[in-house]
């Protein structure tokens, strides 16, 4: 295996492997992708307070998120199509998950089943559901989540309707995909995942293609994918799937305060500050920009996650300093399923790991579950719009209005 430093790393040996048209799917975000930018510049802006003198010896990262231990704040985050980054990837991954002693989130739409995670770990799991407008189809997911040993159900609210995704309409990533000579040829350029889908069955949505009523090949797949988002969707339906399910339920897609409120008292067991990557509404801020008062309001009633942007250890200590009580990595983790497979997905949880240990330590920490605001340089929380991406390209954006207040206010009480 190569040297590889960080996620970063895992992102650029991905993009060699993976087609283009899967690889565009994972690294990219809707219409201009300002969003999607701005998940990283916002935890990029966010400083860290260099501790010394103290014993930094005996460091933990265990805790618990939803009373489960896992051996640091993090889970691996739904993401759909995961079997396609690399033949049987949600399989690889949760594995690699379990190995790593974290929780793994599969999705409604992933490649493999329920029934093959459950078969290929023998572990619990999550399970992240999107509400259809085929309720007896719905049903049976909630039933097969629950025979599959999943433990804990994560609701995703945010995509009644379909962002605008440049990228997959222009690579036709569509259901099936659309092949092109041009989306042909590049995948002929990746003969290691070409020759790792010859050899498996998982080419397919699992979850929906033989289960959901009509749907019996990927042609009828495209009819029934296209008539099931909903736009429905409301808290109403969070309260019959909360009794349908009987388990502990999770809500994704938090970016307001007083939605947060309403999921509280839906009598969620968590909830998820989320833009969806930056794969929904562009122009929405950043997840960590916005974490704060979200904790603030509800962080006393219920548990507080965060997912979008994360692509460091260092990223997981701000996300627990401004009060998350976990986070989860998409991109990061598939970026190592793209370069190395399972291997790739554990060395990318170890990459963090290790990140968030030695960057605990530097703050002066030796305990997760003590970590608070303190850990920061509060002066240096974003207050202005000009930030870079990922790739040192600066632009303007709309200044965080109200993050640095949240801040304050929080650190007059210590959450």
């Amino acid at each position: 295996m190569k040297i590889v430093s960080d996620i970063e790393d895992l992102r650029k040996i991905a993009a060699r492997r993976v087609p283009r048209m899967f690889y565009d799917f994972v690294d990219s975000g809707s219409w201009t992708e300002q969003t999607y930018r701005s998940n990283e510049a916002c935890f990029k802006e966010i400083l860290l307070r260099q501790r010394v003198g103290r014993s930094i010896d005996e460091r933990s990262l265990k805790t618990t998120m939803l009373g489960i231990d896992v051996s640091m704040p993090v889970g691996i985050a739904p993401i759909g199509l995961a079997g396609m980054i690399h033949p049987d990837g949600e399989i690889l991954a949760a594995k690699a998950a379990l190995a790593a002693g974290v929780r793994y989130t599969l999705s409604t739409l992933s490649i493999a089943s329920l029934e093959d995670i459950q078969a290929a770990t023998n572990a619990p799991f999550w399970f992240q559901l999107y509400v259809m407008r085929d309720k007896q189809f719905l049903l049976s997911l909630i039933d097969r989540a629950k025979a599959a040993g999943c433990d804990a159900l994560i609701l995703t609210l945010d995509l009644s309707v379909l962002g605008n995704r440049f990228k997959d309409a222009k690579n036709g990533l569509s259901t099936p995909p659309k092949l092109t000579i041009s989306s042909v040829s590049n995948m002929l350029t990746k003969p290691r995942w070409c020759m790792g889908m010859l050899r498996t069955h998982r080419r397919n949505l699992g979850n929906i293609i033989g289960h959901a009523k009509g749907v019996g090949d990927v042609h009828s797949l495209a009819n029934w994918i296209g008539q099931q988002l909903n736009p429905c969707l409301s808290w109403t339906d969070v309260e019959w799937i909360k009794e349908r399910w009987g388990g502990k339920l999770i809500i994704k897609g938090i970016l307001d305060p007083e939605d947060a409120q309403t999921a509280v008292a839906a009598g969620v067991d968590a909830i998820i500050v989320s833009n969806h990557g930056g794969r929904q509404l562009d122009g929405a801020p950043a997840s960590v920009s916005v974490l704060p008062e979200i904790v603030d309001k509800v962080g006393r009633s219920t548990e507080v996650w965060i997912d979008s942007g994360i692509r460091s250890g260092q990223d997981v200590l701000k996300a627990i300093a401004l009060g998350a009580r976990g986070a989860l990595i998409g991109r990061a983790h598939l970026w190592g399923l793209g370069a190395f497979g399972e291997k790739g997905v554990r060395l990318a949880l170890e990459l963090i790991r290790k990140e968030l240990d030695l960057t605990m330590a530097f703050c002066g920490h030796t305990d997760i579950n003590a970590v608070n605001r303190t850990v920061l340089v509060e002066k240096t929380v974003p207050m202005t719009g000009r930030r870079a991406d990922s790739r040192g390209v600066v632009e303007d954006d709309r200044a965080l209005t109200g993050f640095a207040t949240a801040i304050h206010e929080l650190e007059q009480e210590r959450i």
